[in-house]
């Protein structure tokens, strides 16, 4: 950062903190006090303020609520032993939130705004960043159209809000998953890498389909044959073969995980063979069927690391052992939660103070 940016703060008179149930969190249900907020107009970011977190006013001829032009990112905070206010590589959700700003005719943010919008708004509303296990304040940036025009065009008004949460597990027991050959996540030249909200607005149905069949998830596999392994519904997903750890390569179609990014990172420091490539139904059918693959696994934010116990084809189920205490996934697990949480020394430059 090489400015600075002034911030109007308005806090609330009474925090809602008292009324919260630490022990017994839902992801996504319950919100700090307070948000971020800057409006891009006139050709520039400005009236950077927090304020209460609250409705939004905005009319029903917005162009959000037409055209989908919005882009998000997620990031967590936790505490460490010491009680300070801790992000886990948020340099790279504002990289990120950027490249998606890009491909959808939003304007970029700057890191100024960015990160001393998300580090005074942790410091106001510290006392809600929990530090229970598997607890930590999921952080929300995004920027969505505030056009009031019907026309098919990037609007030129936006507004750019931090909200947090509080949350326990996205997951709660390892996962069972199918893979998706008729419909199709993201195609070359699309919005796949983006995270832009109509990607996860298109992906519903068919996940809907397979929960109705009873999977958790879907496996979604490449818009054009259907032949190869892309990522999972909210995750990007790695397999364990031997001492190879497999995960399909990012690109216009894969979403460049930053939990991903961790994992391969902390796999080459240990030895394991990493593989990034085109990944084929038919290899991992085969492996599963041979039981070469003794983990699967999942990769996001929200997810963190969740274990997968089926995977699914049209026509099969195929169980994959439990993850136990010495398994790749879970040693990798503890590995990032020790970290995270300052309980293990930072040698990657990973974690931003507050």
């Amino acid at each position: 950062m090489t400015d600075t940016i002034k911030i109007n703060v308005h806090p609330v008179p009474n925090s809602r903190i008292g009324l919260v149930d630490f022990n017994n969190i839902v992801f996504g249900k319950v919100y700090s006090d307070h948000m971020f907020i800057s409006d891009f107009y006139n050709g520039k970011w400005q009236d950077f303020r927090i304020e209460a977190y609250d409705m939004l006013s905005f009319t029903p001829g917005s162009a959000i609520l037409h055209y989908g032009q919005s882009v998000f990112e997620g990031l967590k905070a936790y505490k460490n032993p010491s009680g300070d206010v801790v992000v886990f590589r948020p340099e790279m959700n504002f990289r990120r939130l950027n490249q998606s700003a890009v491909r959808m005719c939003i304007p970029e943010v700057t890191e100024e705004m960015f990160m001393e919008g998300l580090t005074e708004l942790l410091r106001l509303d510290k006392n809600w960043v929990p530090d229970l296990p598997n607890t930590s304040l999921y952080i929300r940036p995004y920027i969505f159209a505030l056009d009031e025009y019907i026309g098919i065009r990037p609007s030129d008004n936006y507004k750019f809000i931090i909200f947090t949460c509080p949350v326990g597990a996205y997951y709660s027991k390892p996962l069972k998953v199918k893979i998706e050959t008729k419909f199709s996540r993201a195609v070359q030249g699309g919005t796949g890498f983006a995270k832009a909200a109509g990607n996860y607005a298109g992906s519903l149905y068919p996940a809907k389909l397979a929960q109705q069949k009873g999977y958790d998830q879907l496996i979604w596999t490449d818009g054009v044959s259907h032949r190869y392994i892309e990522e999972a519904g909210t995750m990007n997903i790695m397999f364990m073969n031997g001492n190879k750890l497999l995960t399909a390569s990012t690109g216009d179609t894969v979403l460049s995980g930053i939990t991903r990014d961790s994992v391969l990172t902390i796999a080459r420091e240990w030895g394991i063979d990493v593989e990034e490539r085109n990944i084929s139904v038919t290899e991992i059918i085969s492996s599963l069927k041979n039981g070469e693959i003794t983990e699967a696994f999942g990769t996001g934010t929200a997810a963190t690391i969740a274990p997968i116990e089926l995977i699914a084809d049209d026509e099969n189920d195929y169980q994959i052992p439990v993850p136990g205490p010495e398994s790749f996934s879970t040693k990798v697990c503890e590995e990032l939660d020790s970290i995270k949480t300052g309980k293990k020394k930072d040698t990657h430059g990973w974690i931003y103070t507050v």
